[in-house]
């Protein structure tokens, strides 16, 4: 068990990232490089030092730096201080913590020491998760977890490796096993146009998702350029520059789609 661990943010009273009121922590450091992902000061595992530069609209040249760290180190007994204060909000609304990032499997050990903790404490946890690990990792912390908060984003694997920089098959092999098991497991997927919304990889992955015995839920979370201002600061490359968010009749359409497929299906949150 590891007592420390690298994150970039609390969040509390989350309502979107599983049932009731929760704690969202989100750990530092991602496998993937998703083109679309709007956490981009999580896909580094250490902390990062940026710099920005302020400007006075009013006198043109007045301008100014300030420095921000993004992550710092945190032990498990912080953090968990952290949680307890809202314990009694989880237990009047069925909520709990849960895990997000970045990709909270990059940290497997403190991962570990963190729901070991919340499962001591018997508080309800969720995993908000690319998938993205070994077989042997996810079975590790498997049993402490109460809710999967599964990314699911292209079928065809030769596109996945374009827009995410990794292979799906591990992804897929760790969602089979999950199902095989019996986990609850809410799928999210991403729509981003001209790439995940295409006929055939909707149509792809409700064919798949139809095969699992353990997802009866679906969320479409769809694309927006919040992000952007995090690229400029860290200075990264924004690589949907020239994409729009999906219309409201896009999202309907693909929502009707999927509910073809016996789906409960929810745009957002």
């Amino acid at each position: 068990m590891k007592e420390t661990g690298i994150i970039f943010n609390i969040k509390k009273f989350a309502i979107h990232d599983g049932p009731g009121i929760r704690t969202t922590i989100f750990l530092k450091g991602c496998p993937l490089r998703c083109w679309w992902c709007h956490n981009p000061e999580g896909l580094r595992l250490e902390p990062q030092k940026i710099t920005i530069e302020n400007k006075n609209e009013k006198e043109k040249l007045a301008s100014w730096e300030t420095q921000e760290i993004i992550g710092r180190e945190m032990s498990v007994n912080e953090i968990m201080e952290e949680i307890k204060k809202d314990i009694i909000f989880y237990e009047e609304s069925n909520g709990g913590v849960t895990f997000s990032g970045g990709e909270p499997l990059m940290q497997l050990e403190f991962l570990y020491s963190l729901l070991h903790e919340c499962k001591k404490q018997h508080i309800h946890t969720a995993l908000d998760t690319s998938g993205y690990s070994s077989l042997e990792d996810l079975k590790k912390i498997n049993n402490f977890v109460d809710l999967y908060l599964y990314d699911l984003k292209i079928m065809e694997d030769q596109n996945h490796i374009k827009y995410t920089g990794v292979s799906n098959k591990q992804i897929i092999k760790n969602l089979k096993y999950l199902s095989q098991n019996g986990k609850q497991t809410l799928i999210r997927i991403p729509i981003i146009p001209e790439i995940t919304d295409t006929a055939i990889n909707i149509t792809q992955l409700g064919e798949f998702i139809s095969s699992l015995n353990n997802v009866k839920r679906v969320i479409f979370l769809p694309y927006h350029r919040i992000g952007k201002n995090k690229y400029d600061k860290l200075k990264m490359e924004y690589k949907m520059k020239d994409i729009q968010s999906p219309t409201n009749e896009k999202m309907e359409e693909i929502k009707n789609d999927f509910e073809n497929f016996g789906f409960q299906v929810k745009i957002g949150g």
